[in-house]
């Protein structure tokens, strides 16, 4: 008994402090008042008018053997000294989705057979599993599928080779543990 009585005791004291603490918070605002209503008393203003807007001046486009800017530049093929050189990726191919991911980081995480042929199945960073066959394209160097088997996908790249050219170069993605 004496136990609920202090208790009841303890929650009292509780309430009362509570209470003193937000009276405090309840200070003398006459200064702010005053401050409010002097402003709302000062006579309004006339809000000045927009400045004249100055149009841009106008630029007449004559072509005088300039390339149209309306046209995208069509890249010039590069041709390199390297007698292993290749010709370079196609630049009006639509990328594929995997394509926007480094090569190391994309793990083969198995394969699926299916009537329609044999599929690798590569999982991103961000873990979700895509299925790719024999010509998709995958990583960041024009990577192209050559060979999908039960412990790698083996891909053919398209790399700078430094001197203006590009050159083919063998890759795989094995198949993780």
């Amino acid at each position: 008994m004496i136990a609920g009585q202090l208790k009841l005791g303890s929650r009292a004291l509780f309430v009362l402090l509570a209470a003193a603490a937000l009276s405090a918070c309840s200070g003398n605002t006459d200064d702010l008042r005053a401050y409010i209503d002097e402003v709302k008393a000062r006579p309004g203003g006339r809000i000045p008018p927009l400045p004249d807007i100055v149009p841009a001046p106008s630029f007449s486009y004559e072509a005088n053997g300039r390339r149209s800017p309306f046209v995208p530049d069509t890249p010039t093929i590069a041709v390199s000294s390297n007698p292993d050189a290749v010709q370079g990726p196609d630049p009006n191919r639509p990328r594929e989705f995997l394509e926007q991911y480094p090569l190391d980081t994309l793990r083969m995480v198995g394969t699926l057979e299916m009537g329609v042929g044999d599929f690798g199945l590569l999982q991103t960073s961000d873990g979700l599993v895509h299925r790719v066959t024999i010509g998709n394209h995958i990583g960041q160097n024009y990577g192209r599928i050559t060979d999908i088997s039960d412990a790698q996908i083996q891909l053919v790249e398209i790399i700078p080779d430094g001197l203006g050219g590009y050159l083919e170069r063998p890759a795989a993605v094995g198949l993780s543990d």
